[in-house]
């Protein structure tokens, strides 16, 4: 469900306002039995990810890991067009820094994201894979070798096949794999490779992913 202009901000506020209240909650950290979620997004993943993070609005004490294809160059506007909708802060990823709940963090342009078993990223800027730096693959193995069965993994709408050995090994560690449907991806290529490894837990539509992540985090 998308909000309405007039609640956008107090949606937000309300979002922001349980992020500082999960960060100073060891207690919630400790029993979620998710520590992260890994997103990828290519081709018509800004509204994808932008109708995603506006609907995580209730208590969420996992961090959000993204990539979103996009030119080398580009430049940093991307955390500011998606914090304009989020219900939790978005924030570009940096070489040592310790993820958080509730806070989402992006892949910087030209630089693939790691996760590390501390809890920290690194970014690196080693050879592209499937043609692209960032790229999902190496965000979703990095975080499944690292944290295992405490990740959940969602392939989001993309023109190509990132992701697919990182969705394996996502499942060979006991985490949980989403992908979205093909009637509400713009372009459907991405989540029907992750889908063809059978190691997809849920197929779902994008309005019903961040309940669905809601629901898995909460429980």
């Amino acid at each position: 469900m998308r909000f309405a202009e007039g609640e956008s901000s107090s949606e937000q506020d309300r979002g922001r306002a349980m992020a500082d209240q999960q960060e100073g909650d060891p207690q919630a950290i400790a029993e979620n039995p998710f520590r992260l979620v890994v997103v990828a997004a290519s081709a018509g993943g800004i509204a994808a990810l932008t109708e995603m993070l506006a609907n995580l609005t209730g208590v969420f004490s996992a961090a959000i890991a993204i990539v979103q294809h996009r030119a080398p160059r580009a430049p940093s506007v991307l955390a500011h067009t998606l914090n304009r909708r989020s219900a939790i802060p978005v924030t570009d990823a940096r070489d040592g820094e310790l993820f958080r709940p509730a806070r989402a963090y992006l892949a910087p342009a030209d630089h693939h994201l790691l996760v590390n078993a501390d809890g920290t990223f690194s970014l690196t800027q080693s050879a592209k894979v499937h043609g692209t730096r960032p790229a999902a693959e190496m965000l979703f193995e990095s975080a499944a070798r690292s944290l295992k069965e405490r990740i959940i993994a969602v392939v989001l709408t993309g023109a190509n096949g990132d992701g697919e050995n990182g969705v394996r090994t996502v499942k060979q560690m006991g985490g949980t794999v989403i992908a979205q449907d093909e009637a509400t991806s713009e372009f459907f290529d991405m989540p029907r490779t992750a889908i063809g490894t059978g190691m997809v837990d849920f197929i779902l539509p994008l309005a019903s992913i961040a309940p669905k992540l809601l629901s898995l985090i909460g429980r």
